[in-house]
Parts: C-alpha cells; sequence; structure tokens
C-alpha cells in the first residue's frame, strides 16, 4: 500500500509536510458524519500530513446535520476525526469567502471581517492558532491591490492567532505585493493538466523563493466544483491505461511532476478513492509522458 511519503517532501514554511496531502472541501455532502471520520483518520494513517479546509466548506445546498440538529462543517469533522491532532499535522484553512447569517456567502474585505473568519476557523477546528492561513481573493481584471487584507492578516499573526501566510486565487503582482509585507509560505490556485497552464510560469517563480505552490481542481479540472471526474483526453486514459491506474491518478501524478514545489490536495468522501489518490504519489511519469500529456 503506497503512503504519503511516497511524493516527497517539501518545506511549507518551517515546517515539512508530504507532497501529497488532501483537500477537505468533498467530505461535507455524505449525509453519513462516520465516513467521513473514517476517511480522515485513514489519511493521516496514510501518512498525510497536510489537511487543507476552510470554515465555509458544508454540503452543497444546506447543511451538514446529525441526529441532534447541530449544523456540521468540514472543520468540524476533521476536529471529531482528529483531535487532539497528531504533532506533525499541518492544518491549511483559508479566509476571504464567507458566511453570515444575514449577508449569505460574502468575501470578507475590512480587518474586523478577516478576524472573524479566522476566529470562526478556530472555533470550529478546536484550537488556539492556526498552522496557515491563505487569503483567497476575488480576481479582478487590472489592478486590485491586496494590500490591505494581507496586511491585517500579518497582523493576526503578529498576534499569535496565526503562524504562517499564504495567497489564493491570485497573481504574480499578488504575490510580490504580499510579499512586501510578510512571509508567503504557499500560493494556492486552481491548476490542471487541462486547467490554467499560463500558471506554469507562477510555478517556476514560487520555486525560485522556496514558496509551495498549491493547486486545486488537479481532478476536476475545467469542471472544477461541478464535477470530480471529469471528460479525460485520450492522452490522459490512454497512458493510465498503461500504468494500470485510473485517469484521476494520472492527473494527479502529473501534477506532482510540475516542480519539488508543488502539493496535491484532493478531496474525496470516499475511503476507496482516498487510497487511490495517496498512491498516485508513487506513480513516476517518464519524460515521454509528460511531453505527451504537456
Amino acid at each position: 500500500m503506497s503512503t504519503a511519503d511516497a511524493a516527497g517532501t517539501w518545506k511549507l514554511g518551517d515546517v515539512t509536510v508530504n507532497r501529497m496531502g488532501f483537500g477537505a472541501m468533498r467530505i461535507t455532502p455524505n449525509p453519513d458524519r462516520h465516513v467521513a471520520i473514517r476517511v480522515l483518520r485513514r489519511a493521516v494513517e496514510l501518512g498525510v500530513n497536510h489537511i487543507d479546509t476552510a470554515a465555509f466548506y458544508r454540503s452543497p445546498g444546506g447543511t451538514l446535520r446529525v441526529g441532534d440538529g447541530e449544523v456540521r462543517y468540514a472543520n468540524e469533522r476533521i476536529r471529531e476525526a482528529l483531535a487532539p491532532y497528531p504533532d506533525e499535522l499541518v492544518i491549511t484553512t483559508k479566509v476571504g469567502p464567507g458566511e453570515d447569517p444575514e449577508r449569505g456567502f460574502y468575501h470578507a474585505t475590512t480587518a474586523a471581517e478577516l478576524r472573524t473568519q479566522v476566529e470562526t476557523n478556530l472555533r470550529q477546528l478546536g484550537l488556539d492558532h492556526l498552522d496557515v492561513v491563505n487569503l483567497r481573493i476575488m480576481k479582478k481584471p487590472g489592478a486590485d491591490s491586496i494590500a490591505e487584507r494581507f496586511g491585517a492578516l500579518a497582523d493576526l499573526r503578529d498576534a499569535g492567532l496565526i503562524r504562517q501566510l499564504g495567497i489564493s486565487n491570485v497573481r504574480a503582482d499578488h504575490l510580490d505585493e504580499a510579499l512586501a509585507i510578510a512571509p508567503v509560505v504557499c500560493v494556492q490556485n486552481s491548476y490542471a493538466v487541462d486547467l490554467r497552464r499560463e500558471e506554469d510560469a507562477l510555478i517556476r517563480l514560487c520555486a525560485e523563493r522556496d514558496i509551495a505552490y498549491v493547486p486545486f481542481f488537479a481532478i476536476a479540472g475545467p469542471k472544477r466544483e461541478s464535477d470530480a471526474t471529469p471528460e479525460d483526453s485520450s492522452a490522459v486514459e490512454a497512458i493510465a491505461a498503461q500504468h494500470g491506474v485510473s485517469p484521476q491518478q494520472i492527473r494527479l501524478a502529473w501534477t506532482l511532476h510540475q516542480g519539488a514545489n508543488v502539493l496535491a490536495i484532493p478531496g474525496t468522501g470516499n475511503p476507496a478513492q482516498l487510497e487511490e489518490n495517496v498512491a498516485a504519489g508513487a506513480i513516476r511519469l517518464s519524460p515521454a509522458e509528460l511531453a505527451t500529456l504537456g
């Protein structure tokens, strides 16, 4: 059985993580919380020590409920499954998008809103500080400074609520802007073999600066949130058949081959799919196969 360390490691700021991690977004749709708990615990058993989450991750179209009627979010599933947390586990979350009983879904623009979102993550996860917090933005054409929002998170880092900072859904100029304020340990953008290949240059820039690049939608590709099983190209399917693995595993393997600083965070609520995802970290693609996929 392949484990997460087969993909190698990367230093996420001042902590070392296995490059094959886990994304928590897809653990919420199943109303049986025991399945989510089993997936999370199995991930840790398989060597996953980097979990990506967010306070607004919950079941699509409604709230996830258990017998007592309480609302359950992904963070609460993580706490229920894994607390007290292993010392080596790094939990990365994100702020920017949020939910409010009166406004519904919104994007934080003020220091007060960002602090509220940080405190919500702390409460849901049962922590006194967050390992890594990404500022997730709604990217706009032209000049759209992140300095004020990132600076607010840097203040929360100085206050001890956050240990390390990252940014998400950003361009290279956003990274430069953030680095002028505080260290950045990761950039988290959408990216896949068939999605936003213009990101290749940003991956190289991050590598030059010892910054992790953490792609989301690596499996879903252009279908993004709508489907985790896209129609794969004939090249992906052919290479998968040659290796005797699934197209989704080839997509993950290709992602990890894009740079030593690239971390994978595939999400699933299926225990069998979890093991397949982790096993993808052991797949080695030849230069010819990479050229075909590229």
